[in-house]
């Protein structure tokens, strides 16, 4: 283990980002843990209020992300204070990101339906970022020979037909593909290639005189959203927390 982990971590200089990660990920649920508990009036815990305005947690995670992340531009990537910043922006971003549906919507929307994207955010950047620490470079650059890396061309080109992939998965309106399809060109292409979401730009230029593929869609999107939609709030509600009724 202690092999692999300097050969694959340290070495290459990646031990920043896994401790960032791990701070990221520990200190999200962390803090769900504790705003679960304080919302059932249980612990020690309580809402921080100063002059009679309520104090979320979003303000100390933009100090420590504004901290952590300039420490980290002025440091290396090796050494005690890459590490330092690599876990205090680990920590800020955890506690912006736990409250991306507050910002996103300017309301305190934490225990409600749109909260749930503040889980979303989280579970999808620490999926990115596992990817990126895995070895997966954006684009598919990773891909690449040592030759084809020198051929400037053939680095432009990747990239740019990656982009455009990811571009028309996100105009066909699956957001989740296209992000993943940034690092993982292959699910771009796949989400490139299927039909589009209804109600969408895709969907609404292309499938306009086109009944029988805006019928597919419809039914394909019905059938997809029967099948995921229950289990994906199910484990939302299991990390998060679940929402109040409306």
């Amino acid at each position: 283990m202690g092999q692999w982990l300097h050969r694959n971590i340290i070495e290459p200089g990646k031990l920043p980002l896994l401790l960032a990660l791990t701070a990221f990920v520990v200190t999200f649920l962390v803090t769900r843990l504790i705003t679960r508990l304080i919302r059932a009036g249980r612990g020690p815990f309580g809402n921080v209020s100063a002059g009679g305005v309520h104090i979320h947690h979003v303000v100390p995670g933009v100090i420590l992300t504004v901290i952590g992340g300039f420490g980290a531009v002025a440091s290396s990537r090796y050494g005690f204070g890459a590490a330092a910043c690599a876990v205090v922006f680990g920590i800020g971003a955890g506690l912006v990101l736990d409250e991306f549906a507050l910002i996103l919507h300017l309301a305190d929307v934490y225990w409600t339906e749109e909260g749930r994207q503040s889980v979303e955010m989280v579970i999808l950047t620490a999926a990115l970022v596992g990817l990126v620490l895995s070895g997966f470079s954006p684009f598919g650059v990773n891909d690449l020979s040592d030759d084809e890396l020198q051929d400037r061309g053939t680095v432009i080109w990747t990239v740019a037909t990656s982009f455009l992939f990811s571009l028309i998965a996100l105009a066909k309106g699956k957001a989740k593909m296209a992000v993943f399809g940034v690092v993982i060109p292959f699910l771009a292409l796949i989400a490139a290639i299927r039909l589009a979401r209804p109600d969408t730009p895709w969907s609404r230029r292309f499938y306009k005189n086109r009944p029988r593929a805006r019928a597919r869609a419809m039914l394909r999107a019905y059938h997809h959203d029967r099948r995921w939609t229950v289990p994906m709030q199910k484990l939302q509600d299991w990390v998060g927390g679940k929402p109040d009724m409306p």
